[in-house]
């Protein structure tokens, strides 16, 4: 049994690689997250790009750990606001995580935009490090649009706002997928999946 860690203290993103790798059917590898592991110091998220922060987070935790390590960095790139608040997604209102205050301010910047200026994606760089040193990174997006109103209560930061352009999703909000819909259609489900033959090979 390989252990694989995920960058990450965030408990849905865990349980969707977890998901993802089960599904693909790799038995022999354990994913676990940064509560799993002896505590390290992590490295600062100073890169201007998903990929850069991403890999930050994975090269630590494979040094610190000798472990392969996952790590992804996501966020929301709206159209109307020149692909802001990308990187800064997490902490856009000012405090990092703080969703219900991400959403108002976004809400609060889009309050003007009308519906056909409206259209965002979700994006997800996602690392992989081994303990060798070697690195792949990968990337997947998620288009769709904003509405003006949160919707659903499942997902986490921007779900409730964000209508993927996915005919199967039905006009509901990412908030109100379920989770294997989810994962079939998302940014971080489509770069997980590129790491699978990566993953598989590392037995």
């Amino acid at each position: 049994m390989s252990r694989v860690l995920l960058a990450s203290r965030n408990a849905k993103k865990l349980a969707e690689l977890r998901r993802v790798v089960e599904a693909a059917g790799l038995t022999e590898i354990e994913v676990v997250g940064l509560d799993d592991v002896s505590e390290y110091p992590e490295e600062p998220e100073t890169g201007a790009t998903f990929e850069e922060n991403a890999l930050i987070k994975a090269r630590a935790g494979a040094r610190a750990t000798g472990l392969a390590c996952v790590a992804d960095d996501s966020g929301l790139a709206v159209d109307a606001l020149n692909g802001m608040p990308g990187v800064l997604s997490a902490r856009w209102a000012g405090r990092h995580g703080d969703d219900d205050a991400n959403n108002a301010l976004l809400l609060g910047q889009l309050g003007d935009v009308p519906d056909d200026r409206r259209g965002a994606a979700f994006v997800s760089a996602c690392a992989l490090v081994t303990p060798a040193g070697e690195e792949t990174v990968v990337r997947g997006e998620w288009r769709g649009r904003l509405v003006e109103q949160p919707r659903g209560a499942a997902g986490f930061g921007y779900d409730p706002l964000f209508v993927p352009d996915d005919e199967e999703a039905g006009g509901r909000t990412s908030a109100e997928l379920s989770p294997a819909e989810k994962d079939a259609f998302s940014h971080r489900g489509k770069a997980l999946a590129r790491l699978i033959p990566v993953l598989r090979d590392l037995n």
